[in-house]
C-alpha cells in the first residue's frame, strides 16, 4: 500500500489546473507521466477489536487507517451509530439490516472518540444501546480521505474506478489528474432539478448510478468526483456545508508539495480560487459565477466524508 505525503442538496469542488503541475524527465529526456493504475484500499473488519451491544457492533480493529467499521443484523428498520470526534462535532451513520460492515470515516484526526449506538424502535423513537470511547492514533492523516465510506462507495470493480484511470491516462501529475477529472464531471454529469426538489432524507449516492444516467444532484457529483480521485491514490475531502443560505457540497484534494487545495479549484495564473463543479457546469463557467465561488465567505462547512 503506498501511503501518500498527502464530504437535499450538496456538490463538489476542484479546477482548471492544466496549466498546472511539473513534469518529470527521464534521464532520455522522454516526459514522465504519473501511473493511472487503479489504488483502490480496502477497509477491513479484522474482528481483533469489536465494541457494541447486540445486533450493532463496531468494529474499531483498523483505526490507525482512518476508520471504523459498523454492522446491524437486527430487525427494526435501522440503526444509528453517533460518532463525536476530537473536534466536537457529531455525524449520524444510519445503518439498514445487513450482514455487511460499512466503513465510518474518522475525519477529525487523532484522538478520542465517543461512539454512541441507537436502535430504531417505531418511527423517530430509538433505544440507546451503547456508549463507549475509543482512541484513535492515525498511521497518516491523510488515510480518512482514500478509503471509501457509506457516503463515498465504491470498490475495485466499480466501473468509476476504471474511467477515472481512463481519464487520468498520460497525466503529467497529480494536478493535471484532478483537471481531467473535473472537466470529466463537468462535461458528462448534468444537473437534475427534479431529483434535488424530490430526494428523500438521509438519500445517499450510487456512484455508479450517478456515472450511467449522467445526471444528479450536487451530493451525486461530489461523491462521483471523490471516488474517481480516491481511487487515484489523491487524498480527496467531500465537504458539506452551507453555500450562502443553500445546503451544498463540494471538494478539497491534497496535492504533494501543494498540500490542501480548498474547494474546487482553478488557478488564475497568480493564485488558487475555488471553483464548484455544479455551479461551473450550470452556469458555463461564467465570470460572475467563479468570482462567487472564489470568495470564502461565501463557504461555511459543516461536515467532512
Amino acid at each position: 500500500m503506498r501511503i501518500p505525503h498527502r464530504c437535499i442538496a450538496l456538490c463538489l469542488l476542484l479546477g482548471l489546473l492544466c496549466s498546472l503541475g511539473s513534469i518529470g524527465v527521464l534521464a532520455d529526456g522522454g516526459a514522465l507521466d504519473r501511473p493511472s493504475e487503479p489504488v483502490v484500499y480496502f477497509p477491513q473488519a479484522s474482528a481483533v477489536t469489536v465494541i457494541g451491544e447486540g445486533a450493532l457492533l463496531v468494529d474499531v480493529s483498523n483505526t490507525s487507517q482512518g476508520y471504523m467499521m459498523a454492522r446491524y443484523t437486527g430487525t427494526t428498520a435501522r440503526a444509528v451509530i453517533q460518532l463525536t470526534g476530537p473536534d466536537g462535532i457529531t455525524y449520524k451513520y444510519f445503518l439498514p439490516p445487513s450482514d455487511s460492515y460499512i466503513p465510518l470515516p474518522l475525519t477529525a484526526g487523532d484522538g478520542t472518540y465517543n461512539v454512541d449506538g441507537y436502535e430504531n424502535i417505531e418511527g423517530s423513537t430509538y433505544a440507546t444501546l451503547f456508549k463507549q470511547t475509543v482512541d484513535v492514533t492515525l498511521e497518516n492523516e491523510l488515510l480518512p480521505y482514500l478509503y471509501p465510506n457509506q457516503y463515498v462507495m465504491f470498490g475495485a470493480d466499480t466501473e468509476a474506478v476504471a474511467v477515472a484511470a481512463e481519464t487520468v491516462a498520460g497525466a503529467a501529475d497529480d494536478l493535471e489528474a484532478v483537471a481531467r477529472i473535473y472537466h470529466y464531471v463537468v462535461d458528462n454529469i448534468t444537473y437534475d432539478n427534479d431529483k434535488a426538489a424530490t430526494v428523500a432524507a438521509g438519500y445517499l449516492p450510487t456512484v455508479d448510478d450517478t456515472l450511467r444516467s449522467g445526471t444528479g444532484i450536487c451530493f451525486d457529483y461530489a461523491a462521483l468526483a471523490t471516488a474517481m480521485l480516491r481511487s487515484q491514490d489523491i487524498p480527496t475531502r467531500l465537504e458539506i456545508g452551507y453555500s450562502g443560505s443553500i445546503y451544498h457540497s463540494w471538494i478539497s484534494v491534497y496535492v504533494e508539495d501543494v498540500g490542501w487545495i480548498d474547494k474546487i479549484i482553478e488557478f488564475t495564473g497568480s493564485d488558487w480560487t475555488r471553483m464548484d463543479p455544479t455551479f461551473a457546469s450550470s452556469n458555463n463557467n461564467s465570470e460572475a459565477i467563479l468570482e462567487y465561488i472564489g470568495d470564502g465567505t461565501n463557504y461555511t462547512l459543516q461536515y467532512l466524508h
